[in-house]
């Protein structure tokens, strides 16, 4: 594995980035479509005329001018374990210095991972972590500890000043990652879905193996939307570089934009089909527009599994 930590990174508390991510959706939720999920998931109830004031949140008032009262229920049993691809390409595009709003798909899917475990915080669930690229570099089972989730935090801070050459076999981590969960487990993978054909095939079997040991899978394909997908780049000769295998071509990117983009578009709808076919939950994400299709694929996989 070739990977140094040579970038910088603005975000100096992760823990309380994802705080506010969590917290500015709970307010969007109240006004959703899921407003049925938001009671269940921010343990907060409406408030009843002669009950005790004492468990009002006033702060959730002074967003939402609704009185609701903090639930405090017993534990939950979900357990969740968030894999994380930490590969050449997911470190694209290039980012000096990541900041909140400017971020790679590897630091969005950390920012994304945190606010996941600020929720499952609040949920009393147990979380676990898994990164890979050409080696599995970190592994640690779901627990629900302080100390457990600041060890996690850590290990996703690293994610944000490292930078990585490394190829990986998305696969081979996940069969691992499949025997090592020994509990029925809700896996969120987070991975630019960069594979070639043969292993874009082994990968749908490795995620067939966790679906036959009863964890429920929602795969965030992450990408980047500007380039990846509009292949939006300056009409003047390019030399475009695969960061994992080193291979370049030259081209004017108007030249073939409407081509790729209907390569990419169609190359989307496979995987999602395909994701439908083995009863994967498959959530495009653009690391451009925010987290709230990820926290929102959460409450949905809660839901469904009470």
């Amino acid at each position: 594995m070739k990977v140094s930590e040579v970038q910088s990174s603005e975000i100096k508390n992760l823990g309380l980035l994802a705080k506010q991510v969590v917290e500015g959706f709970i307010t969007g939720i109240h006004k959703s479509p899921f407003h049925g999920f938001s009671v269940e998931f921010s343990e907060h109830k409406l408030y009843n005329t002669g009950e005790s004031t004492r468990h009002i949140d006033w702060k959730l008032f002074a967003k939402t001018e609704k009185l609701y009262t903090k639930k405090y229920e017993e534990e939950t049993n979900l357990r969740c374990h968030i894999v994380i691809d930490n590969s050449a390409s997911m470190h694209y595009p290039t980012v000096k210095n990541q900041t909140a709003s400017h971020l790679n798909k590897v630091g969005f899917s950390a920012v994304a991972a945190a606010s996941l475990m600020e929720i499952l915080k609040r949920q009393r669930d147990a979380v676990g972590l898994s990164i890979y690229s050409d080696t599995y570099e970190y592994y640690a089972p779901e627990k629900g500890s302080e100390r457990h989730r600041a060890m996690l935090l850590h290990q996703l801070e690293r994610l944000l000043v490292a930078t990585s050459e490394a190829t990986t076999e998305t696969y081979r981590y996940l069969h691992e990652i499949a025997e090592k969960l020994h509990r029925r487990s809700l896996v969120f993978l987070f991975t630019d879905m960069l594979q070639t054909s043969k292993e874009e095939h082994l990968l749908f079997e490795a995620l067939r193996h966790l679906k036959y040991n009863k964890h429920e899978v929602v795969l965030f394909h992450t990408y980047d939307g500007k380039t990846e997908f509009n292949f939006d780049f300056e009409n003047t000769p390019k030399k475009f570089v695969d960061v994992e295998t080193g291979q370049a071509i030259n081209i004017h990117a108007e030249n073939i934009q409407e081509k790729y983009k209907e390569f990419v578009q169609g190359y989307f709808n496979e995987l999602k089909n395909k994701c439908l076919q083995y009863k994967i939950d498959y959530v495009p994400v653009d690391i451009y527009q925010g987290y709230n299709d990820v926290l929102t694929a959460y409450i949905i996989s809660r839901k469904n599994k009470r």
